[in-house]
């Protein structure tokens, strides 16, 4: 396995640079779920600042605005855990480089979400990010420097 990671580099070099972005990105998402375990999961709070504001916005879909009203204000708890969640997995497979494309499609979940609640100065962040994650779903940017290059070539699939 760890002779199939250096020879990644050998086949797929021109995958580096998105190798690159998506190491950043894999930190910045476990970074984001530190932050956000001390703040919402170990801090206790209850509903946060952004959802009271994205209840506030008109453009908001009537489905998510219930979603967010009925069931996430009421279940904050397991709710923060679970982003907690997803954003450890996402950022240990960009980092370790090991199934990225389902990782990016739910990376791209999450920040559609984010995108929803978000403020109007945080759009553009978040517009980023979705075209990050797409990026990353389309080229499966984990034959580069991660383990996604020794299941490539075993197993042929739309996974790695």
């Amino acid at each position: 396995m760890l002779q199939a990671y250096f020879e990644s580099l050998k086949y797929v070099g021109h995958l580096l640079p998105i190798s690159f972005l998506r190491i950043f990105l894999g930190y910045f998402y476990i970074q984001q779920a530190v932050k956000d375990w001390k703040v919402h999961v170990i801090g206790n709070s209850m509903v946060s600042d952004l959802l009271v504001e994205a209840l506030n916005k008109t453009q908001m879909p009537f489905w998510y605005r219930f979603f967010l009203t009925e069931h996430l204000m009421s279940h904050w708890p397991f709710y923060a855990f679970v982003l907690v969640g997803i954003q450890v997995i996402i950022g240990f497979s960009y980092l370790i480089g090991y199934v990225v494309r389902p990782a990016s499609i739910l990376g791209l979940l999450l920040c559609l979400n984010y995108l929803a609640v978000a403020s109007s100065s945080q759009e553009f962040f978040f517009k980023l990010m979705i075209a990050s994650h797409v990026l990353l779903a389309w080229v499966g940017a984990g034959r580069c420097l991660g383990l996604d290059y020794y299941f490539y070539k075993r197993y042929r699939g739309i996974w790695w």
